[in-house]
């Protein structure tokens, strides 16, 4: 009788944690027979699981987790040949879902879900010129280098600074403009939280009261506020 009890109890218990989730991650990720999946966030710089499943031939899953305002989240894939693949993603209290394939897990991936992640996307999208300039900075640095240039070594080293200050600007007009929107203080946070802090102060007097009391709003705030006491 008392294991009874003790079985029913910790039922109960779990049941009750369950019905605390207020987000679901929905998945399929075509091709996978097995594997886990995992649902993990960032804590003190590591990355932390909150809820998993083993895959057994369906490749669909769900995942569940309490948030108690919008955040960056990661979907690890850890497959039985010990391969390890990570998305990230940001999500809000509801369903997001997540589609990919075994074969290009990352780059077939397709996130549909708050409205946090398509401004996220959108950010990435406005930031991938500014990586493909980037890139075509490098290739004229190591060509200037090979031919000992400096004329074209001191060009291409003005053009990137340029470029990171013109990013930066893009960042910070992006962010004002999007002041209602919970990904703003958490890319200022991971883009540009080297910029100068009156640059940092006039994004986050921007901020609307609700994102100022997010998660990422009040790490902003005490991050601004840390930088100005230093």
């Amino acid at each position: 009788m008392k294991k009874l009890l003790y079985a029913l109890t910790i039922v109960l218990l779990i049941s009750c944690a369950k019905d605390t989730s207020n987000f679901t991650l929905k998945g399929n990720i075509k091709g996978l027979k097995k594997g886990t999946v995992y649902l993990q966030k960032l804590k003190d710089s590591a990355l932390v699981t909150i809820d998993s499943l083993v895959i057994n031939g369906d490749p669909k899953f769900e995942l569940h987790t309490e948030l108690d305002s919008p955040e960056m989240l990661y979907l690890k894939l850890h497959q039985y040949d010990n391969e390890e693949h990570v998305v990230p993603f940001f999500a809000a209290q509801g369903v997001t879902e997540i589609n990919s394939t075994i074969k290009n897990f990352e780059l077939d991936t397709k996130i549909k879900g708050s409205v946090q992640q398509e401004k996220w996307e959108e950010y990435k999208k406005l930031m991938s010129r500014y990586k493909d300039r980037n890139l075509d900075l490098i290739k004229e640095n190591f060509d200037a280098q090979k031919e000992n240039d400096t004329s074209k070594l001191s060009s291409t080293y003005n053009k990137h600074n340029s470029l990171v200050k013109s990013r930066y600007f893009a960042t910070i007009n992006f962010a004002i403009n999007n002041k209602d929107n919970e990904v703003v203080p958490f890319i200022v946070l991971s883009e540009i939280y080297d910029a100068n802090i009156k640059y940092l102060d006039t994004v986050n007097n921007a901020l609307t009261p609700e994102v100022k009391a997010s998660k990422y709003g009040k790490e902003l705030q005490a991050f601004i506020d840390k930088r100005k006491a230093d």
